[in-house]
């Protein structure tokens, strides 16, 4: 970073330490990008990234520089906090609008009904009918312990191997590649493989049961 970049990217925090401890010039920043919007300032980082924007922000000054806000959805503070960075002319690029239940046309919804108790043999079942033993799988579940069990469970026939915020970061992406490679077919998570990953031909998502 001393002797200079183009592009940094990094988290609230790291970045902020580098502003602190002086190794970090923002002063010739010519464009800021905020990805995943609304969990970064939903989920404590708001503070941390008013500290590092105020660094490179001049209040109602045209050269500020260009800011990209980039999000899944957008809760009306979101774009509160998006006048005071953008410039009077921002452009919003909505690729939803009002259609709420907006899916992609390629992919079948499906819902069963069952029992907690049938859960696990119900998407043993589920499993081995739409992905069959090739095809991969991602198996979302609500808590630790239930991804932990679930994970274990005799009903799922396939290789199969948990992942959620107790397993250490390294092992994660070991199982992320072991996942990617095809060495397991049926991932067991938490919303910690919610965003971000990118896994290519997924047969079958399972949402253990309806989010909260």
């Amino acid at each position: 970073m001393r002797s200079g970049i183009d592009i940094l990217v990094g988290t609230p925090g790291r970045i902020k330490d580098h502003l602190q401890s002086g190794k970090l010039d923002l002063s010739k920043v010519k464009h800021v990008v905020l990805d995943e919007v609304d969990q970064m300032l939903d989920m404590g980082f708001a503070e941390q990234v008013e500290d590092i924007l105020r660094v490179a922000y001049k209040k109602d000054s045209e050269d500020n520089p260009q800011t990209l806000l980039f999000s899944a959805t957008c809760p009306h503070w979101v774009y509160d906090v998006a006048v005071k960075y953008m410039k009077s002319r921002y452009e919003q690029i909505d690729l939803i609008g009002k259609r709420t239940q907006k899916a992609a046309t390629t992919v079948e919804h499906l819902a069963i009904e069952c029992h907690w108790s049938q859960r696990a043999a119900v998407i043993g079942d589920v499993i081995q009918v739409y992905s069959g033993s090739h095809g991969r799988t991602i198996v979302f579940c609500e808590t630790k312990k239930e991804a932990n069990e679930l994970a274990l469970n005799a009903s799922i026939k396939q290789d199969c191997q948990s992942l959620h915020g107790d397993i250490p970061q390294k092992q994660r992406e070991i199982t992320l590649k072991g996942f990617r490679n095809g060495t397991f077919k049926v991932l067991v998570a938490t919303n910690v493989a919610a965003r971000g990953l990118d896994i290519p031909e997924v047969d079958l998502v399972v949402q253990s049961s309806p989010p909260k």
